[in-house]
């Protein structure tokens, strides 16, 4: 097969091109990061004095949950509201000066309950949240009645639905998910 010019300098542009944007992701490139600090360990209960990692780049608002990679903001607001203005006050949130948050899945609002808590909130021991409620929207709809969705009760550790009308608390999370995706 014999290539055009044309075939020939596409091809080379996009070679060029297509190499602005992997040199991160080379092991020895500065800006690579390392695997160690993107680790999951969604397998693992962590201890609760190494579970959260106050966030410094975000002045304190906020902490890494290094069981999940989640980033939770810490001070929460005591204003109940429905659903569709919980996803909407996450979407604007800024907490640290960062955009970009969201409302929780329900199982990653539910990874924060700690089913051995004796006293409320159901929250691992020495947690770094305050203003802490009773219960927390998540934006997981129920999938066979769309005008609910799943709660937590931090007062019992308990996953529940309600209608989406209904006021509760809301407690944004920050990470490369997007609420579209469940």
């Amino acid at each position: 097969m014999q290539l055009t010019n044309r075939s020939v300098l596409l091809l080379g542009v996009s070679v060029a091109f297509a190499g602005l944007f992997t040199f991160p992701f080379l092991p020895d490139h500065p800006l690579a990061t390392e695997a160690s600090e993107l680790t999951q360990h969604w397998d693992k209960k962590l201890p609760s004095t190494s579970r959260f990692t106050a966030l410094t780049d975000f002045g304190g608002a906020a902490v890494r949950d290094e069981e999940t990679g989640l980033v939770w903001e810490t001070t929460l607001e005591t204003t109940e509201m429905s659903w569709t203005d919980a996803r909407a006050v996450c979407a604007d949130k800024d907490i640290g000066g960062r955009k970009g948050w969201r409302l929780p899945s329900i199982s990653e609002l539910a990874s924060l309950v700690d089913p051995s808590a004796k006293a409320r909130p159901t929250l691992p021991l020495g947690h770094p949240f305050t203003n802490v409620q009773d219960v927390y929207w998540s934006a997981t709809t129920v999938t066979d009645n769309t005008k609910s969705a799943w709660l937590v009760f931090f007062d019992t550790g308990k996953v529940l639905y309600a209608f989406k009308s209904i006021t509760f608390n809301v407690w944004c999370v920050r990470n490369s998910t997007t609420a579209d995706q469940y």
